[in-house]
């Protein structure tokens, strides 16, 4: 049943052609971007995981994509981001599983930014979106790319993102590209209801070969060669609009650090027994949202409570090699 509706979708989007009419920028009516201070947002992508791809998938001996950190893509968008390469993936999950409900149900941030000239096209880099409810299997969203294909878009290069459809990075930076779950329904091995993971996966933008190919085989043509450390799509954040019911942090205590006071009113210290000691803290309220992350490097750090009503939160330490511990803090 998903082949055959995967099949539709293709025929009414290559029945359109290169005149091919998909939601607008941001600023445009009709847009469906949504920015990041939204309240929709509910949650954000609380770790991930990140596999470089190339520079320059051509060019292999120039290395892969290195600009910024795993770490960049969790919690909220800031800007920050991670950059992918060539065919480069990320994996993200969640505090609790994403379901599948009215409209939209996740939002992918990129950093692409507006074309002053022309405020219906921008600088886009773009990545398929998959997801998995069982951590092993992954779908992708069917994605359409009508972007004519008879000149190659270069890394200085602005693209209408009317002509894209279902791709991560269809909005400039800040304005999150929505997903809807209903349109995978049907699929076998798939619960929409029970999403714990999503992957992204760069798009190589190229022409000829080697290539990216939309759902209808049609070529995928975005900035390419990007032949830099900041290569590919550079993710911020992905954002959360309906989620499972939340279940709390498991608590880990360590004695890798510790949190003082606690409780505590105004300000809270965290002391790492390793002086080098390099990670992300978290902060996590009662209902399991993450509201606070910041990376750091021991031996200490503190965060500013002063904003925040009293009741029960979870604080919570990633070290940059994987490893995670939470613990309880009071807030009076």
């Amino acid at each position: 049943m998903y082949r055959l509706l995967s099949y539709i979708l293709c025929f009414c989007c290559c029945a359109l052609g290169s005149s091919a009419q998909f939601a607008p920028q941001v600023g445009q009516a009709g847009s469906t971007a949504i920015a990041a201070g939204s309240p929709l947002f509910v949650n954000w992508a609380s770790s991930c995981t990140v596999k470089r791809g190339y520079q320059n998938i051509a060019q292999a001996a120039l290395g892969y994509a290195t600009a910024g950190d795993s770490s960049a893509a969790i919690g909220m968008p800031d800007f920050m981001t991670v950059s992918l390469g060539d065919s480069g993936m990320a994996i993200l999950r969640f505090p609790s599983p994403i379901v599948d409900g009215p409209g939209p149900d996740f939002a992918v941030f990129e950093n692409g930014f507006i074309d002053n000239a022309d405020s219906n096209f921008a600088y886009l880099e773009l990545a398929f979106v998959e997801v998995s409810s069982d951590g092993i299997n992954f779908f992708r969203f069917p994605a359409c790319s009508y972007t004519p294909d008879t000149a190659q878009i270069s890394n200085t290069t602005f693209m209408d993102c009317r002509f894209i459809n279902n791709l991560a990075g269809k909005y400039i930076g800040g304005f999150g590209t929505p997903f809807d779950l209903a349109e995978l329904a049907g699929i076998p091995g798939l619960d929409i209801q029970n999403i714990i993971m999503v992957r992204l996966v760069d798009v190589i933008g190229n022409i000829t070969e080697p290539s990216s190919v939309d759902t209808g085989n049609r070529k995928i043509n975005d900035p390419y060669p990007t032949p830099f450390p900041s290569s590919g799509f550079d993710l911020d954040a992905v954002g959360v609009l309906h989620q499972a019911p939340l279940q709390l942090p498991q608590v880990e205590p360590c004695s890798a650090y510790s949190v003082y006071p606690n409780p505590a009113s105004s300000l809270v210290k965290i002391r790492f027994s390793e002086p080098t000691s390099e990670g992300t803290i978290l902060l996590y309220n009662s209902r399991g949202t993450l509201i606070f992350k910041q990376s750091i490097q021991g031996p200490a750090f503190g965060v500013d409570l002063s904003n925040y009503h009293s009741g029960l939160y979870f604080i919570s330490f990633i070290s940059n090699n994987g490893q995670q511990w939470v613990q309880r803090l009071t807030v009076l």
